[in-house]
């Protein structure tokens, strides 16, 4: 059984006057953030929103299950594409890795501004962007447009 308030029209007027000023308050009160709009929101950004969505609903609507529900699963879906970014980033790490290693004993063109530097791979290192040995200089992997086959 679910229990009703049963409010008069003057105490409902009365509850809806002081939620709009209280909301006024808290809107002032909450600090206001700039995002840069290229960065987009991520899952942090959107749970503060939630919560604090959720901290300062007005008593007298409450935000309904369905609302309540969807946001959930957009909040889901937006943890796994964060996720999957994040995976998809590491695979790229590794695959750029393993291009590199496979350069080690290979003859290769590297492209600074207009001067161009040919050389063997003699060392590569195990960063982020990888860097190659190249003629006793490091070199970033980025850098290499041609890898010459050695047949």
């Amino acid at each position: 059984m679910a229990l009703q308030a049963i409010m008069s029209p003057q105490e409902r007027a009365e509850a809806a006057r002081w939620a709009e000023i209280e909301n006024r308050r808290l809107s002032q009160e909450i600090p206001q953030r700039t995002v840069d709009p290229s960065l987009g929101m991520g899952k942090d950004d959107f749970l503060k929103i939630l919560i604090t969505q959720l901290s300062y609903q007005d008593p007298t609507a409450p935000m309904q299950d369905r609302e309540f529900i969807a946001q959930m699963a957009q909040f889901s879906t937006l943890e796994q594409m964060t996720n999957m970014s994040t995976d998809f980033n590491r695979m790229a790490q590794m695959l750029m890795s393993s291009e590199a290693s496979s350069a080690l004993g290979k003859s290769v063109e590297i492209v600074i501004g207009d001067q161009s530097i040919q050389g063997v791979v003699q060392a590569v290192t195990r960063e982020e962007v990888p860097q190659i040995l190249v003629g006793g200089r490091l070199y970033s992997w980025e850098q290499v447009t041609v890898l010459f086959d050695e047949n």
